[in-house]
């Protein structure tokens, strides 16, 4: 199966989240790289911690439960 790795950035605030979809990178080197380059923009380097790296398989559902209240 191929495999794809999301960067994303997320910043809590009280009342919400903010959050970045940085990129789709094929690797997770590639995805620690955009990081790394990311890291020191302006906005992001005020929440180091934001960052994360999530990994889909390629035509697979990343979610097949509903919704809970």
């Amino acid at each position: 199966m191929k495999t794809v790795f999301l960067l994303h950035h997320t910043r809590e605030h009280e009342d919400h989240e903010d959050i970045k979809l940085i990129g789709v990178f094929s690797t997770r080197e590639a995805a620690e790289q955009a990081m790394y380059q990311t890291k020191n923009e302006p906005g992001f380097c005020d929440y180091p911690e934001g960052f994360e790296i999530d990994v889909y398989e390629i035509d697979q559902p990343g979610w097949l439960e509903g919704f809970g209240e």
